[in-house]
């Protein structure tokens, strides 16, 4: 037995040292000095959540570029995700394969694999620190390198969708003590005009859901225009109502386009919800298990060219409470056949992440693979006030 601690301190440092694409190396090099692993990779969740990608270290053979796509759905990794503990199994060769989550605040960037001769409770505590290090240095390295954002590349992509999947925040969930959300917009080869944002302050968390009439790169130049103008408007301290009519303006002063949007402030301490609905299809909520549209008022799409006003709603979120924002890509077409009020009801235990990949996984598969509009979902749990510090180490083991 190999009884070393993964020095936390020594791994930064390694991987600051090392060049941002070889973040799996240090740990690599890290768990094989400390417990003599072998076989280290990781494997990446690709843009829409539904295959893997590995990337072995350098010393096992580097990138896997021709390998197929590992099918998320049904797999030990799919577990290992939904679970966030650790996967242990004896290998057929007198050592054990090990599974760790890779997650950063709730974003599940992938996957940790390797092959240990000893395990026992020390050993993958230890393990699951390391998975946790390498989430926050994949995190920081994949802005110097493309080689993560390649990692998760399963489709051809067009030019629209490069310039539209640059709008969307880094991570497309968010765990804080007030609240879960997460994300997701398919198609990712092709693109018609969605974007999703979020932001968290002190005291508010924003979010916003768009749709940009038109598909390909007139839909993502339009969808740039309006993502820019709202970013602006907020990081300036504009409230909902402010960041609508900046962005409304943006529009009208330098484009001929149309977007739909819900726009989003949410007191953090109270659950008060201040919006602006700018033409876009209503929210779901869920709360107490049943599921109804928030049936808001409507005002004119951003960009419209007339009288027009945008006005701020309320919402009282409950401790509890699932919000589902989305776009009309997720009821139109094809889509209709997704009972989407049953589905989200039939999620309702499953953590946002994993009920944002059912529903949109049922959109793709109502639609046959071919989705003529963008798929966009938002799915945000409220906790209520903060209670206290939430922690993750994806130290837990999980035996089978």
């Amino acid at each position: 037995m190999v009884d070393a601690d993964v020095a936390l301190d020594e791994l930064l440092a390694a991987a600051e040292a090392a060049p941002p694409g070889e973040s799996v190396d240090v740990v690599a090099r890290t768990l094989q000095r400390g417990f003599g692993a072998r076989n280290v990779s990781f494997l990446f969740v690709d843009l829409i959540g539904q295959q893997l990608v590995r990337l072995t270290a350098a010393a096992e053979g580097g990138v896997q570029g021709d390998a197929a796509p590992i099918d998320l759905q049904g797999s030990v990794y799919d577990r290992v995700l939904q679970s966030q503990r650790q996967y242990v199994e004896p290998d057929g060769g007198g050592g054990w394969r090990v599974i760790v989550p890779v997650t950063n605040r709730g974003d599940c960037v992938g996957v940790l694999e390797m092959t240990l001769q000893h395990t026992d409770e020390a050993v993958l505590r230890r393990v699951g620190r390391a998975a946790h290090a390498l989430a926050y240095i994949i995190v920081t390295d994949r802005r110097f390198t493309d080689l993560y954002h390649l990692g998760r590349r399963t489709t051809n992509t067009s030019l629209a969708a490069e310039i539209q999947h640059q709008l969307l925040p880094s991570a497309a969930c968010c765990e804080a003590p007030q609240f879960t959300l997460a994300a997701g917009l398919v198609p990712a080869d092709d693109i018609g005009g969605d974007t999703y944002d979020y932001s968290l302050d002190r005291d508010t968390l924003h979010l916003s859901i768009t749709d940009a009439m038109g598909h390909d790169t007139d839909s993502a130049l339009l969808a740039t225009l309006l993502v820019g103008a709202l970013r602006r408007a907020r990081r300036s301290g504009c409230d909902a109502l402010r960041q609508a009519n900046q962005a409304h303006q943006a529009l009208l002063n330098h484009s001929r386009g149309l977007a739909t949007g819900q726009l989003l402030c949410i007191d953090l301490e109270t659950g008060l919800v201040e919006l602006v609905n700018a033409g876009h299809p209503w929210p779901l909520l869920l709360r107490d298990g049943t599921v109804e549209e928030v049936k808001l008022a409507v005002n004119l799409p951003f960009g419209v060219s007339a009288p027009s006003s945008y006005r701020v709603q309320e919402l009282r979120l409950h401790p509890g409470d699932r919000l589902i924002l989305l776009t009309d890509g997720m009821q139109e077409r094809g889509a209709v056949a997704v009972d989407l009020a049953e589905l989200v009801h039939d999620t309702r235990d499953l953590h946002p992440r994993e009920t944002v990949r059912t529903l949109t996984a049922a959109v793709l598969d109502a639609c046959h693979g071919d989705l003529k509009d963008d798929a966009t979902i938002l799915v945000l749990d409220w906790h209520g006030a903060r209670r206290g510090d939430s922690s993750e180490n994806g130290a837990s083991p999980a035996r089978r």
